[in-house]
C-alpha cells in the first residue's frame, strides 16, 4: 500500500477555534507594525516535531516515541533540571485499544428493526479491558443531558433505573438550549456539558452503554471530528481493570436520532427541549439497542517530559508553562496512509517551550522555580495532564499558577487577545497588563457555551485549584481586512484534526513571536513575585484552592 505524503509545504494547518472567534474587530487597513522575533528555534523547532518522521505523534507509538525523546534531547540542550529526580519522564501507564469487527447498531421496536453503519451513523468503543463486547437487546431510555448537579438543583437520573440499559444524551448543558442564566450558567458550558463527564456519570448510574447525540452547534465541531478522533487506536489510563468504565460509550449522528425517536413514536427535538427544563423525567423508547466488536489490548507506558528551572528564592514554589506533545497519529485509507502531522496542534505549544525555557535560561535566575510540561494524550481526554495531577512531581499547594499553550496564532500578529475562562482568576489582570504594553486588547471568548477551558490540559491542573492562564490570538490581525479573517476561519474548519495541519506558506510566525513574549513576561512576573494569585469569588474551582492555600500556610 502507497504512503500518502503529506508535504511541509501543502495546505495551511488547523486554527483552535477561538483564534478566529474575537467580539471585536478593529479598523481594517492598519499599518503592519514588525513584531521582534522572540526566539531563533521555534520555527525550527516546529517543523520538525510536525515532519513525517514523528508520524502523528500519537502516545506510545514509534513516531510517539521519537518526539517524547526529541522533547527530551531539547530540555536537556536548554539546560534544565530533570522533573522526575534523575529524569525528565514521568511515565503513564496507558491501555492502547483497538476495536474491530463493528457491528451496525440495531434499533428494535415495536414493529420495526433499524441498522446504522459504524463510522458513517455511529461510533463506538469501549476502554473495559474485555476482548469482545456484546449488547444485545439493552433497553434504551433517553436521559436527556445526563446530569446530575446537586448545587443546580438538576438530576437527569431522578425516578428511573438504567441498570443494564442504553442511555441516550444530549450533548452540552441545559443552560445552553435556553439562553437563560438562572440554568446552570445559560449558555457558557460548565464541566457537565462535556462528553467526559456524560459518559463518567452513566457508569457510576449503571447504564450498559451511553450514546452521545452529535448537535454540531452545541458540540462546537462537527461529525469529521468526531469520527477522525474517536476511530483508530485509543488510548485510557488504567486503573482497576477499568472495571469502572462503561462496557460502550459513543455518538450517533442528529439524523439516527431522529429516526430512532421518529420510530418510537416521539419527536426528537421536542425532547430534546423538554429536557432544558428542570421537570424532566427521562423517557423510556420503548426501543433496544444491539452492539457488539471485538477489542485488542496493548499496555504500555507514555510519558510526560518535564523539566524545571529552580528559583534562586523560592525553589519550592513553582509556575508552570504546559503543552501537549501528542497528535492523532496515522491512519491507514485506501489510497495510502494519513499522516495527522498535528502543526498547530500542538507542535507550536512544543516549540513554545523550548524558546520560552531558553529565554530563562539566558537571564538571572527566577525568584521561583518554573517548570516546563510536555504532556501526553491530550487527544485522547487530556490523559497525560490529569495523570500529572493526580500525581504530581511538584506539590500542588506550592504550584502559584501556569500558563497552558495549545494552537499558536500562526496567522499573523493582532490587536487583541482571546482569554478563553475570561475572569475565571486573579492571572487575568497580568493578562491585560502585559497586553496593553503590546498595545493589545483581551476580549473574553464570544462563545463560552462551547466549553473551551475544559477541554485542553490546564484544566486538570484547574480541578486541582491551580489558577491556569489559557489564551489565542485574536480576530483583528494587523493590516488585515475583513476577507482575510475569513480566510482563517475557513482554514480552521477544513483543518481541525486532518492530515492538513502542516506548515503552509499562508503561515506568519511573527503571531506566534508576539504572543511569546506576552507569555513569558506574564510567567516571569509571576515567577519573580511573591503573590499567590487566586479564583475570583464564585468560580468553581476557587474552593478546592483556598484548601490547598490553607494547607500550605500551616
Amino acid at each position: 500500500m502507497g504512503k500518502k505524503i503529506i508535504n511541509l509545504s501543502e495546505s495551511i494547518s488547523l486554527m483552535l477555534v477561538v483564534f478566529a472567534l474575537s467580539a471585536m474587530m478593529s479598523s481594517c487597513g492598519s499599518p503592519k507594525v514588525e513584531v521582534e522575533p522572540f526566539s531563533d528555534s521555534v520555527e525550527r523547532d516546529i517543523e520538525i516535531l510536525s515532519s513525517d518522521e514523528f508520524e502523528g505523534r500519537a502516545p506510545a507509538t514509534p513516531g510517539g516515541i521519537r518526539a517524547r525523546d526529541y522533547i527530551r534531547e531539547r530540555f536537556t540542550e536548554i539546560g534544565l533540571k530533570p522533573g522526575n529526580g534523575d529524569s525528565f519522564l514521568q511515565a503513564v501507564p496507558l491501555v492502547e485499544v483497538d476495536g474491530s469487527d463493528f457491528s451496525p447498531l440495531r434499533i428494535d421496536g415495536s414493529g420495526f428493526s433499524l441498522s446504522f453503519d459504524y463510522l458513517d451513523d455511529m461510533i463506538i468503543g469501549s476502554y473495559r479491558l474485555e476482548d469482545r463486547i456484546d449488547i444485545d437487546g439493552s433497553e434504551m431510555v433517553f436521559v436527556g443531558y445526563g446530569v446530575v448537579a446537586p448545587e443546580y438543583g438538576w438530576n437527569d437520573y431522578e425516578g428511573i433505573d438504567v441498570e443494564g440499559k442504553t442511555v441516550v444524551i444530549l450533548v452540552n448543558d441545559p443552560g445552553f438550549a435556553t439562553g437563560d442564566d438562572e440554568i446552570f450558567t445559560g449558555r457558557a458550558m460548565t464541566y457537565y456539558g462535556r462528553w467526559t463527564y456524560k459518559f463518567e456519570e452513566a457508569a457510576r448510574q449503571g447504564a450498559t452503554a451511553a450514546l452521545i447525540v452529535h448537535q454540531t452547534e452545541p458540540a462546537s465541531y462537527g461529525w469529521d471530528v468526531v469520527r477522525n478522533s474517536w476511530s483508530g487506536t485509543q488510548y485510557g489510563v488504567v486503573t482497576n481493570g477499568n472495571i469502572d468504565k462503561l462496557p460502550a460509550e459513543g455518538w450517533i449522528q442528529e439524523p439516527v436520532a431522529e429516526r430512532i425517536f421518529s420510530e418510537a413514536g416521539l419527536d426528537f427535538h421536542e425532547a430534546a427541549a423538554a429536557a432544558a427544563s428542570r421537570e424532566f423525567r427521562a423517557i423510556a423508547l420503548g426501543t433496544t439497542a444491539s452492539m457488539s466488536f471485538n477489542n485488542s489490548f496493548k499496555h504500555s507506558e507514555c510519558h510526560n517530559v518535564i523539566g524545571y528551572i529552580e528559583g534562586a528564592d523560592y525553589p519550592e514554589e513553582t509556575v508552570i508553562y504546559m503543552a501537549h506533545w501528542d497528535h492523532l497519529g496515522m491512519v491507514e485509507t485506501e489510497s495510502g496512509v494519513d499522516i495527522y502531522n498535528g502543526a498547530v496542534d500542538n507542535a507550536t505549544g512544543v516549540a513554545a517551550l523550548f524558546a520560552i525555557a531558553e529565554r530563562f535560561m539566558a537571564g538571572e535566575a527566577p525568584g521561583r522555580s518554573v517548570v516546563f510540561m510536555a504532556v501526553t494524550a491530550e487527544e485522547s481526554g487530556l490523559l497525560g495532564s490529569r495523570f500529572y495531577s493526580e500525581n504530581p512531581l511538584f506539590p500542588i499547594e506550592t504550584t502559584v499558577a501556569g500558563i497552558n499553550m495549545d494552537g499558536l496564532n500562526v496567522y499573523g500578529p493582532t490587536h487583541d487577545v482571546i482569554s478563553v475562562g475570561y475572569g475565571f482568576s486573579e492571572l487575568e489582570e497580568y493578562l491585560k497588563r502585559h497586553a496593553a504594553d503590546q498595545s493589545r486588547v483581551v476580549n473574553p471568548n464570544p462563545y463560552p457555551e462551547r466549553g473551551y477551558y475544559y477541554r485542553s490540559d490546564h484544566f486538570n491542573m484547574a480541578r486541582m485549584g491551580v489558577p491556569m492562564l489559557y489564551t489565542n490570538g485574536g480576530k483583528d490581525f494587523i493590516g488585515k481586512d475583513e476577507e482575510y479573517t475569513r480566510k482563517v476561519e475557513a482554514d480552521w474548519a477544513a483543518r481541525y484534526h486532518m492530515p492538513t495541519d502542516v506548515i503552509h506558506d499562508m503561515w506568519n510566525f511573527d503571531g506566534i513571536h508576539q504572543d511569546l513574549w506576552l507569555f513569558y513576561n506574564i510567567g516571569k512576573e509571576i515567577a519573580n513575585s511573591d503573590s499567590f494569585p487566586n479564583w475570583v469569588e464564585g468560580n468553581e474551582f476557587r474552593a478546592v484552592r483556598d484548601v490547598t492555600q490553607n494547607l500550605r500556610r500551616r
